[in-house]
């Protein structure tokens, strides 16, 4: 036999279901919340800040971890130092018969390059940007936990319609531009909290029901980053051989 029963409160006499439900909605919210914040200053603050330990990690791993998560997206790395640069970028971009970049890509980053490249003077509109093979652009900041690359609309970066319509996408990332996670990032963000941001985590791609996977959808279809880390260190020179005595 169940040992159930309805525990439901009792209707007040004289109000109807509405009105019952009306007062006690106004008693519930004027009694104070034993939660309640009324400072800044109390609200809890446990999630991870931009100072945490894993900043100062080693520089080296943290790379090692962007190229790997980057890698996970499909996304393509191009591993090289400033001495490199325009050869690594050339390389990204041999199979590109048209580039365009934003009008602040230093000069250096196109000598190399076999295509046309057009700067962007904000004339070109959907239509043509199509017809482009590639775009070459900088970044902001690259979050290594999560392989997402940071754009800013600024003059390095370009406009958001040119890093979207072309189906190659190159960007020139910096090795200071690195950082462990999402905090430290969003504080680099609050250098310019008006920019208009563009978040990009791997190439274009998406899926349907049958999770059949598209790319190039929403946004490039292939994604090559151009990775500048700091020149090796020189080897040592060998200890000269000591002369034997006679």
């Amino acid at each position: 036999m169940s040992t159930w029963h309805d525990s439901r409160p009792a209707r007040t006499p004289g109000l109807s279901a509405k009105e019952e439900i009306l007062a006690r909605l106004r008693t519930a919210l004027e009694a104070p919340r034993r939660d309640a914040v009324t400072e800044a200053a109390e609200v809890p603050r446990r999630y991870a800040r931009a100072d945490d330990r894993s900043e100062g990690a080693d520089a080296a791993k943290v790379r090692d971890l962007l190229v790997k998560r980057l890698e996970d997206y499909t996304a393509t790395v191009h591993r090289t130092t400033p001495s490199r640069r325009g050869r690594a970028i050339a390389e990204a971009l041999r199979e590109a018969g048209s580039v365009i970049v934003p009008a602040g890509v230093p000069e250096d980053w196109l000598q190399e390059i076999p295509a046309g490249v057009l700067r962007d003077d904000g004339s070109a509109g959907p239509r043509e940007l199509d017809r482009i093979d590639a775009v070459l652009t900088g970044c902001h900041t690259a979050i290594a936990a999560t392989g997402t690359i940071l754009l800013r609309s600024d003059d390095l970066s370009g406009r958001r319609a040119i890093s979207l319509l072309p189906d190659l996408h190159v960007v020139v990332l910096e090795s200071e531009q690195v950082v462990v996670g999402v905090p430290r990032a969003i504080q680099r963000m609050g250098e310019d909290p008006r920019a208009p941001w563009t978040m990009i985590s791997g190439p274009s791609a998406t899926s349907d029901i049958e999770l059949s996977r598209v790319e190039g959808v929403h946004g490039p279809r292939r994604l090559h980053i151009v990775l500048v880390e700091p020149e090796p260190e020189p080897s040592p020179d060998p200890l000269p051989e000591e002369t034997p005595s006679a």
